[in-house]
């Protein structure tokens, strides 16, 4: 295996195979990961172009992640554009894709020392893509914790009253028969935008009689599909009675809302009835 450096994705060719890590001196985008990918590389790290509207410039991250493919873009303000071997020397990360991260690349992380870890590392096969991914419990307190979760449809039977689950998901009436399945002591969810009529969180108010109280984050604030994002970066946007009981209001972050869930205004701990 090998790092390969090209001041072009154009320049991608037959010469590089399934052994490469290919550095660019190109931006992120469709177009460019189109070509790189091609070629069939071991992974790709190009430049974020300053990102740009829409995420136009880093958009070809999660167009390599569909192909199971690690991805980076390093800081344009690091990089002299148009000149792979400049960004393999002094390039920083900025952004990357999940396979990138499942190979230990992280942001802030020199470009020389991600490709190094690309030589490595192999992301593990993709999942079905009904299968549980990326849970994982960031609080744990003897009654319970706090699990973060791509999707509420990914809860398992061990959450039912004793966890509180922050997921990617929108709160919309599609997500109530997950939530009423799941029955977590509590829950916050996205509100995808919140949509017409305030369809987006229209899930809080109907799981009510359910005594599940939850609230959503403003989808401006936090990654959907991801619950990490949604507890770590997550400002709350709208609540439910039983959740604003506990002391869960609008503007709160998600993190302080997600242990008032979990504990209760006065630590104690609340659960939902569980039938």
């Amino acid at each position: 295996m090998r790092v390969v450096c090209v001041d072009s994705a154009y320049d991608v060719d037959g010469r590089n195979s399934a052994r490469d890590i290919v550095v660019t001196g190109s931006y992120s985008g469709v177009l460019c990961a189109r070509f790189v990918s091609a070629r069939n590389p071991c992974a790709a790290l190009g430049v974020d172009c300053a990102i740009g509207p829409e995420g136009a410039s880093i958009a070809g991250l999660w167009y390599y992640e569909a192909l199971n493919l690690p991805a980076a873009a390093a800081d344009v303000t690091t990089v002299e554009l148009g000149d792979g071997v400049d960004v393999y020397e002094n390039g920083v990360i900025s952004r990357l894709n999940e396979p990138a991260r499942q190979c230990g690349v992280e942001g802030g992380m020199p470009v020389r020392k991600a490709a190094r870890l690309l030589l490595r590392s192999r992301p593990p096969d993709p999942v079905e893509p009904s299968s549980v991914t990326r849970r994982t419990a960031v609080v744990r307190e003897k009654h319970g914790a706090i699990v973060c979760t791509d999707s509420i449809a990914f809860a398992l039977p061990e959450d039912r009253g004793r966890n509180v689950l922050c997921t990617g998901g929108h709160t919309g009436r599609s997500a109530v028969p997950y939530l009423q399945a799941a029955r977590p002591r509590g829950f916050i969810c996205s509100d995808g935008g919140r949509g017409r009529n305030d369809s987006g969180i229209r899930g809080l108010h109907a799981v009510q009689d359910d005594g599940l109280p939850g609230a959503t984050v403003d989808a401006r604030t936090a990654r959907m599909g991801d619950g990490m994002s949604t507890y770590r970066d997550g400002m709350i946007s709208a609540t439910n009675q039983l959740a604003r009981d506990l002391g869960v209001r609008v503007g709160m972050d998600a993190k302080e809302a997600a242990r008032l869930l979990l504990v209760g205004q006065n630590g104690a701990g609340v659960s939902p009835s569980v039938e």
